[in-house]
C-alpha cells in the first residue's frame, strides 16, 4: 500500500521577508500622498475658523460704532492725566486695546479678571477666551503680541501727539466711504515685519523683542509709510508692523462691512524684499478709507 507523501514548507498564510517589504512599501506611498492632502485639509480648517473669528470681531466693532454716537474703537485709548480707566463689559480696563475696548458688544468678555491698574498687570494681560484665538498660532494671545492687528492709523489712532491731543483720533464711521473696501483688522506678523524672515525670532508672550514674531501686532501698519508717519510701537526708530501670511502663503482680512477675505499680502498693497522683509512702499486703497492711496496721518 502506497504511503501518503506530505510536502514540507511554509504555512500557505505566511508571508516572505519580500512580500513584507513589499506591503510596508505600498503603506508608506499611501501615507505619502495622503499626508499632504490631510494636512491642506487641516490648514483649510484654520483659516475658516480664523474667518469667523475675524467676522465675529468686525460686527463687535460695527457694533461697537452705534453704540458710542458713531465713533470707531480707537487701536488703544491715549494716556491722559486722568484715570486711563474704561469699561470692558465685566470690569474697568487701563487703557484697553480695541478688543477688550468692545468686550460689551462682543458678548465674550476678552478678560476674566481685566485690571484697572497698570502697575497691577493692567498694561499687558492674555486674552481669556479662544474665541479672539488665531487657530494657526494660537498662543498669541497677549494683548500687546496678539495674533491680529488693527487699521489703527485711520481708523482711530488715539496715541498721544507729540503736540498734544490723539493722532487721529476720534474717526467717525461716515468718514469710511467704502466700508466694503476698507482693511479692519487681519492676521498680523507686528514688528518682526521689519525684519528679513532669517532674523525673524519665535513668539515671546510678553517679549519686547522687536524682532520676534507678533511683537506689539495688535497694531497694523498700512503697506505705504511715509517719513512722517506713525509706525510699529509708535516710538521713534521702531520698525514698522504688516500682515502675516499665515494660511498658507494668506492672510485673513476683515473689512469694515464684517465681510472676510483670503488674500496675499501683494493683493493688499504690500510690498517686500527678496528676503522677506516688508518695506515702505506699495499702496495703501484696502486701508485708507476712501478707497485712496493716501498717505497715513502725520505725526512728526
Amino acid at each position: 500500500m502506497q504511503g501518503h507523501s506530505r510536502s514540507v514548507g511554509r504555512s500557505p498564510s505566511a508571508f516572505t521577508l519580500v512580500e513584507l517589504l513589499v506591503v510596508i512599501g505600498i503603506i508608506s506611498l499611501l501615507v505619502a500622498i495622503l499626508l499632504p492632502s490631510l494636512g491642506s485639509a487641516r490648514d483649510t480648517a484654520k483659516a475658516a475658523i480664523c474667518a469667523s473669528r475675524q467676522r465675529n470681531l468686525a460686527v463687535g466693532w460695527n457694533m461697537y460704532a452705534t453704540e458710542n454716537f458713531d465713533i470707531i474703537v480707537p487701536g488703544r485709548f491715549g494716556s491722559d492725566a486722568g484715570s486711563n480707566k474704561y469699561w470692558v463689559g465685566n470690569g474697568w480696563k487701563y487703557r484697553p486695546r480695541w478688543i477688550a475696548a468692545m468686550g460689551s458688544q462682543l458678548g465674550l468678555h476678552p478678560f476674566s479678571h481685566p485690571s484697572e491698574v497698570k502697575a497691577d498687570g493692567g498694561d499687558r494681560q492674555d486674552y481669556c477666551n479662544d474665541t479672539y484665538a488665531c487657530p494657526s498660532v494660537p498662543k498669541w494671545m497677549d494683548e500687546r503680541n496678539y495674533a491680529y492687528g488693527y487699521n489703527h492709523q485711520f481708523l482711530g489712532n488715539a496715541r498721544n501727539h507729540p503736540s498734544g491731543g490723539y493722532r487721529n483720533f476720534p474717526v467717525r464711521v461716515g468718514q469710511v466711504r467704502t466700508q466694503s473696501g476698507t482693511v479692519m483688522a487681519a492676521d498680523c506678523l507686528g514688528t518682526a515685519a521689519g525684519y528679513a524672515e532669517s532674523q525673524r525670532k519665535p513668539y515671546s508672550n510678553d517679549g519686547v523683542d522687536l524682532a520676534a514674531r507678533g511683537n506689539h501686532a495688535w497694531c497694523l501698519d498700512p503697506p505705504r509709510l511715509t517719513a512722517s508717519s506713525d509706525r510699529g510701537t509708535g516710538d521713534a526708530g521702531s520698525p514698522r508692523t504688516a500682515v502675516d501670511p499665515r494660511h498658507r502663503g494668506k492672510v485673513t482680512v476683515s473689512f469694515c462691512d464684517s465681510h472676510v477675505e483670503t488674500r496675499s499680502p501683494q493683493e493688499l498693497g504690500y510690498e517686500m524684499n527678496a528676503d522677506g522683509q516688508f518695506t515702505d512702499a506699495g499702496h495703501n486703497r484696502l486701508f485708507s478709507s476712501d478707497g485712496s492711496d493716501a498717505d497715513p496721518p502725520a505725526v512728526w
